[in-house]
Parts: structure tokens; C-alpha cells; sequence
């Protein structure tokens, strides 16, 4: 095989550039920038802003060509378009209107696009043999018809250069291809259309089309393509994308140009020994109808005699490497205070603090099992029998309670059937008296909607009442939202019960219900729906008693349900150290939420920072401060409560390589503790490299703490609405994990440490 670098490359550093050179970078340094708004020169022309690669901004006056439907992508409109006085040439991929406004599918398509052709262009696109991709130019997902603007196709369809290639010209097709699919690979990207429409040849060099169907490997596979060119896995949607789906294609098309045919695409050619050029390929395995009996993108170079564009010596240097070395240094020093440490959920030993009811013997955390190495302890004793499963339709009466506290006023709460109430449409408490019902079916139902008033309201206090399956089920779980104001915890919270509510939580083995019906419904209505209608939220206000917004009773198969209430606090509330926190000594698992608009270092957020009004601060968020200021520590000085640092509106910044591995990618569908371990290393070594160390506090100052990326809507508002809808990326990571370090997740044991991870 030959060196796919022709010196005739447009890239090469000795050739003379010219404004209209399809290859030129198109930026901000480019001559015909508009760096100010001008008016157009021509009625024919019109301004288009855009975000480079770099996620600088661009203005360049444009001339539109017409629109066209381009094949195997529903919902968009492609059509060419030149920038800027010299007449550079573009190609733009938007959604049509309608898509724009209502297509959620289409829309994550282009989103997944874009962020595999930035990831492509910011890796190579200095390297001459970037030449075998196609180059994006920018994008604008915010537009009201988001768009992508690629260079325009060099070349022809290799369906137009049937019969007219000499062995020398299939051999340079091969090994291009594979070395395209090595630098995907190498990005953990999986292009999955790679058909002889998708590859240009202009008698020196084949281009691979633009990555609209790529997903990232580790993912699950969902069906696409047709024989011969899919591979039987990949059609089929079975099993884990893998970048060698990509080599059965590039397999696929050697053997069409070669011998003029296409094969069935289940296996081998029956004809394939006929050709002694595609020996290396048929001897490799490259045919086989499964990926893990392919050889990898690497190998397959070695085979073909191309050089590896990524051999040793020639990868990126990885910024974030020593930031990631700091986080095992402070995990050691964390292990180091707290030495033995208790089981999560035995009462902290803290003193002034009212003790809870103890829990039975459980495993350490899932932090302590799968970051800090120890083995999970065998109970000694049975635990203690609790209240009956089921949900609460079932518990027709309930049984003598143990001690229970109250999560607003932290004393404890014995059942008490004359301090029962409902509360009627305006908010007024009725006493709920069933001491004359005989149908068990009636009183059930009464008790499921049921509330119980806290007997230790005094007086100037304000009366309050929690929902009685708080108080007959399995050991409560609350949890805490702590953040700044607008940093988006209300948005957060009902992203994730918005996920919760569609049984994103089933596929772990949970199973979640109301706590009570109609609180549930509420907050359904005028949070969750609200949002999944791409209405913005509004904020939290303040109040002079810490009331949590929704609760569940969560249960696993064969488990006493558990009651699991949320705290969304407004952040003037959490920032001052006021009576109304006070409940946070009580609190289970804390959820800190931060906002990369305030800690983020990165330039490519100045232009949404000038928009909000928001600023950098370097002293972190206070509101983080004063909590865990406030909270409890335990032996070593460490706070004993679980907690996830979830950085949120992460799709601000969804362009960073560390980010976009993994807000690019869905959940499992099983918790998978080395991903986990794997995301929070990655979490802290971005934090640490673009923030202040004040940043990272709770992390420094838990003992037990997970770091997460996820983003509650998917995209900025505007006005009090989100253009093209909120689309929640990962927010059930953080509330998984927490769930995993309380011993709420069955079945939360370490895996491989490698398993699932595309490193």
C-alpha cells in the first residue's frame, strides 16, 4: 500500500493558499470575517454567525444555494452556500422548520453529528492526513434551524468510478479508508455508514463522508444500514458499537471494487480465495460476521503495509493526566483519615446532632468497594424485621413504628392514627378520622393518601405534616439540592424525576411509586411537564421553613420500600447559615450542583456569560460553603453523608473531549462501578484543570463523593422557553449513585476494572 499523503494535498504547508481553497481554515482569522455586523453588499446575500470548531464566534456575509433532501438523513435539508466576498465555498446540513421546532430524534442526530465532527477536526485537523475526513467548517445549534457547515465534497461517489479503477487505485482506496476508521477509532467514534455512496475518490485520495450516523463505541447498537456494507451486528442492532463494524464495511467495499460485485453480507464471499489481492484481508478475519473475531483498525494498517497514523509517539498529549494522577492522591488522603470507616447510614457519633434509628448492618459504599478496594463485610445478624413490603395500597393498618424523624425538625416521630390529616384543595389540614371504617380496601386507600402532623410544632413555629408511607415503610432517604441560585438544582430535580417517572430506574431493579399521590401529581404538573414542554422554570423562592418538594418510595425486588424525599432550597436560603437550614444536619446524601458559567475558566463561555450577566468566581460557590460548613463530620474531619458534585449545563461546554466522552454517551443499563470511577476521575481533573480549587470542595470535604457530568435541559433558554425542547442528558447518574452508596441499588457490586470504559 502506499502513503495515503499525496503531495498534492491542499493541507501541505509549502502550498499557496487561495480565499475560495475549500481546505482554508474559516474563522475568525479568515480575511472576509465580519468581525462587526455590516450591511449585506447584495440583496442576494444575508449574514450567518456560527461557532468554528474552536468555539469561536464567526460572522461571514453568505449567498444560499437551493435546498435539497440528501439521502439516509430524514429531516434535513442540505444545500451549498459561499462565505465572505472571496466566494468560499460551504455546505450546510440544517433541520427543516418543522424538525427544528417538534423533532427531538432529529435533533439529537445533528447534536451527535457535531459533536463527532468537532472531536475529528479539534484532534487532526492539523495533521495532512486529516485529508480522509470530511472537514467541518462550524455549526449552530441554538439557531432557530440548527445547522452544520462542512467543506465541500472533493471527488466522486466511488458508484461513479465503476470499472475504471486499476489495482493501485483499490489498494490506495483500502488502505484510506482503514486509516479513516484508525483515527475515528482513536476517538472512540464509529462512523457506521460507510457505503460506496459515502466515499469520494479523485484519483489520488479517498474522503469519507460526514459523520452523520456515528455513535461512540461501548453503546448500544441500534439498527442501521443494509447489506452488504452494514455489518450482520450492526443491522441486526445487537451487541456494543465497535469500531471494527466500520472494517466489515471497509471489507465489504474492497472486495465490490475488486471483483464488481456485492456480496449477500453474512460472511465471507464464497468467492473471496478467488482473489489473491484481498488475501491479507480474508486471512485476518476481517469477513467475519462477528466484530470481536476482527482485527482491530491498527492491526488491519499493519496488514495492508499503511502507516499508522497513531503509532506510539505520535498520540495527543493528555492535558488532564496529572489532574487525574491529583484525584488518586486524594482519594489516598481521604483513605488515610477515615481509616475503618463505618457503614454507610450507622448514626454519626456527633454530638448536639439527634441520633437516628439505626439501620441494619450493610455494605460499605460503593465508593469504599470499587475506588478504595475493600471487600464488602458479611452481617453478623440477621437484621431486625421491619414493616411489610409492598406498596402502601397494600398496608391496610400500620404497624407499631419505630422512633422515625422528622427531616424538617430532626426529632423523632412515633405513629399516631389521631394526628392523621388530609389537605383539601386550599392548603387546609383535615383531621382524618377512621376509627368507624371496617372496609379494609377504604382504609387503605386512605392511608395512602394520608398525612401525619409532627407533633413538635411550638409555638411561632410553622405547623407541618409528612406523608404517612414516611412513616410505615423502610429506613427515609433524603436528599439535598445545594447550589447558588440559578445554577439550575430546580431544573436538575425535575429532570430527574421526569426520568424517574418514565421507569428510568426499572432497568436497575427499582421500582418507584409516590409518596403521596397527589403531592406527586402536582409537582408532575407544574415542574416535570412544564419542562418537558421546553418552558423555562422559575425560580425557587425563598421560605422560612425547609419543606422538601416531592418524595418516592422506592423499592428493589424482594426489599422493604424505602421513602426518598428531595430538598430543592432556593440558594439564598442554603447560602445564609439561617434557621431555615437547619434540617441539613439531618440530611442523608447531598446532590452539590455546579454551574460552569461561574467556575469555568474557558473562553468559549464569554459570550453566554455577557448574556446571562453571570461571572467567574474563583472562591467557589457559597452556598457549598456554608453547607458543608454546617453539616456534620465524622472521624478524620470529613463529612459521613454520600454525596454527588454534578456539573451541570455541561452541554455549555459539550465540546471538550473528557466532556463529550461522556455526556456523549446514554446511561447503562446497569450500574458499572469502573465507569463510574472512571467519569468522577475525569470529572475532577477537568474541574481542577479550568477552576479554582474552591470548586472542589465537596469532593475534598465528603468522604464519599462521585463526580458526574449531566445537563438538566440540553440547551440555553430563550426568553422563558427552550427553542428546541429540554433534552436531559445523564441526570439519573448522580441520584445512581447516591441510590449505590445507601444501599438502595441492588446487585451494586464492582465490575473489571476496565469493563464498559472506551479509554
Amino acid at each position: 500500500m502506499t502513503d495515503p499523503n499525496h503531495p498534492n494535498d491542499p493541507n501541505h504547508p509549502n502550498e499557496q493558499r487561495d480565499p475560495r481553497d475549500p481546505n482554508q481554515r474559516i474563522g475568525p482569522d479568515h480575511p472576509d470575517h465580519l468581525r462587526e455586523p455590516a450591511p449585506p453588499p447584495h440583496p442576494y446575500y444575508r449574514e450567518l454567525e456560527f461557532l468554528t470548531p474552536r468555539e469561536a464566534q464567526s460572522r461571514f456575509v453568505v449567498r444560499f444555494g437551493e435546498d435539497r433532501r440528501p439521502p439516509g438523513r430524514p429531516g434535513f435539508l442540505a444545500r451549498r452556500a459561499v462565505l465572505g466576498a472571496g466566494g468560499v465555498p460551504v455546505v450546510q446540513y440544517r433541520l427543516a422548520p418543522s424538525e427544528a421546532q417538534g423533532g427531538p430524534e432529529a435533533y439529537g442526530l445533528l447534536e451527535r453529528e457535531v459533536a463527532a465532527s468537532v472531536a475529528l477536526e479539534r484532534r487532526y485537523g492539523a495533521e495532512k492526513f486529516v485529508g480522509v475526513l470530511t472537514r467541518v467548517v462550524g455549526f449552530d445549534l441554538s439557531a432557530a434551524e440548527p445547522f452544520v457547515l462542512y467543506r465541500p465534497p472533493i471527488g466522486r461517489p466511488l458508484t461513479e468510478w465503476a470499472g475504471r479503477l486499476d489495482a493501485d487505485d483499490q489498494e490506495r482506496i483500502t488502505g484510506q479508508l482503514a486509516m479513516a476508521v484508525r483515527l475515528m477509532a482513536g476517538l472512540g467514534i464509529v462512523h457506521r455508514a460507510i457505503t460506496p455512496e459515502n466515499v469520494r475518490w479523485d484519483g489520488t485520495r479517498a474522503r469519507l463522508c460526514e459523520p452523520y450516523a456515528a455513535l461512540r463505541a461501548g453503546e448500544q447498537r441500534a439498527p442501521y444500514g443494509a447489506a452488504p456494507w452494514a455489518p450482520p451486528e450492526q443491522r441486526a442492532g445487537r451487541g456494543a458499537v465497535d469500531p471494527r463494524d466500520d472494517l466489515w464495511s471497509v471489507a465489504a467495499l474492497a472486495y465490490h471494487l475488486l471483483s464488481g460485485r456485492t456480496d449477500r453480507g453474512d460472511g465471507p464471499p464464497a468467492d473471496l480465495g478467488d482473489y489473491r489481492r484481498l488475501a491479507a484481508l480474508r486471512h485476518s478475519g476481517l469477513f467475519s460476521p462477528h466484530a470481536a473475531e476482527r482485527p482491530h483498525p491498527d492491526e488491519l494498517l499493519r496488514l495492508l503495509h499503511v502507516p499508522d497514523p497513531l503509532a506510539a509517539g505520535a498520540e495527543a498529549v493528555d492535558v488532564l493526566e496529572p489532574f487525574r494522577a491529583r484525584y488518586d492522591a486524594q482519594l489516598a488522603r481521604k483513605r488515610a483519615l477515615t481509616g475503618e470507616r463505618r457503614p454507610v447510614g450507622a448514626p454519626a457519633e456527633t454530638p448536639g446532632v439527634p441520633v437516628r434509628d439505626a439501620r441494619p448492618p450493610s455494605r460499605p459504599s460503593l465508593f469504599t468497594r470499587i475506588i478504595r478496594g475493600v471487600e464488602p463485610p458479611r452481617p453478623t445478624a440477621a437484621p431486625p424485621p421491619g414493616p411489610p413490603a409492598g406498596p402502601p395500597s397494600e398496608i391496610v393498618q400500620p404497624p407499631p413504628s419505630r422512633n422515625r424523624m422528622c427531616p424538617h425538625c430532626l426529632l423523632p416521630v412515633e405513629f399516631d392514627e389521631r394526628l392523621l390529616v388530609t389537605i383539601d384543595a386550599k392548603g387546609n389540614r383535615v383531621p382524618l378520622d377512621l376509627s368507624t371504617e371496617r372496609r379494609p380496601a377504604h382504609r387503605a386507600d386512605a392511608l395512602r393518601k394520608a398525612y401525619h402532623l409532627c407533633p413538635h410544632t411550638v409555638d411561632g413555629d410553622e405547623g407541618h405534616e409528612l406523608p404517612l408511607p414516611y412513616l410505615v415503610n423502610g429506613e427515609p432517604l433524603s436528599v439535598a439540592l445545594v447550589g447558588s441560585s440559578s445554577v439550575g438544582k430546580t431544573h436538575l430535580l425535575a429532570a430527574m424525576l421526569g426520568e424517574v417517572e418514565l421507569g428510568g430506574l426499572e432497568p436497575y431493579g427499582l421500582k418507584c411509586l409516590p409518596l403521596n399521590p397527589e403531592a406527586h401529581r402536582a409537582y408532575l404538573r407544574e415542574r416535570v411537564q412544564s419542562l418537558q414542554q421546553g418552558r423555562q422554570l422559575g425560580r425557587t423562592g425563598q421560605q422560612t421553613f425547609a419543606r422538601f418538594a416531592d418524595g418516592l418510595l422506592v423499592s428493589a425486588a424482594g426489599a422493604v420500600p424505602r421513602p426518598v424525599v428531595f430538598f430543592d432550597l432556593a440558594g439564598e436560603d442554603l447560602a445564609q447559615d439561617s434557621e431555615v437550614g437547619r434540617f441539613l444536619m439531618g440530611v442523608d446524601a447531598f446532590v452539590f450542583v455546579l454551574d460552569p458559567l461561574r467556575a469555568l475558566r474557558l473562553p468559549s463561555l464569554e459570550p453566554v456569560r455577557e448574556q446571562s450577566g453571570l461571572r467567574l468566581r474563583d472562591l467557589g460557590d457559597e452556598a457549598f460553603a456554608t453547607v458543608l460548613n454546617r453539616i456534620p463530620r465524622q472521624r478524620g474531619g470529613l463529612v459521613a453523608a454520600p454525596a454527588a458534585l454534578a456539573l451541570n449545563k455541561s452541554d455549555l461546554v459539550r465540546f471538550e473531549p473528557v466532556v463529550d466522552r461522556w455526556l456523549g454517551r446514554d446511561l447503562p443499563g446497569r450500574l458499572d462501578p469502573a465507569a463510574l470511577h472512571a467519569e468522577s476521575r475525569d470529572a475532577y481533573a477537568f474541574l481542577a484543570q479550568a477552576a479554582s480549587p474552591a470548586w472542589l470542595k465537596p469532593f475534598d470535604d465528603c468522604a464519599d463523593c462521585t463526580l458526574h457530568f449531566v445537563a438538566a435541559t440540553g440547551g440555553q433558554a430563550r426568553g422563558d422557553r427552550f427553542p428546541h425542547g429540554a433534552r436531559p442528558r445523564r441526570v439519573l447518574a448522580p441520584l445512581l449513585s447516591l441510590f449505590a452508596q445507601c444501599g438502595l441499588l441492588p446487585g451494586a457490586e464492582p465490575a473489571g476494572p476496565t469493563e464498559g470504559i472506551d479509554r
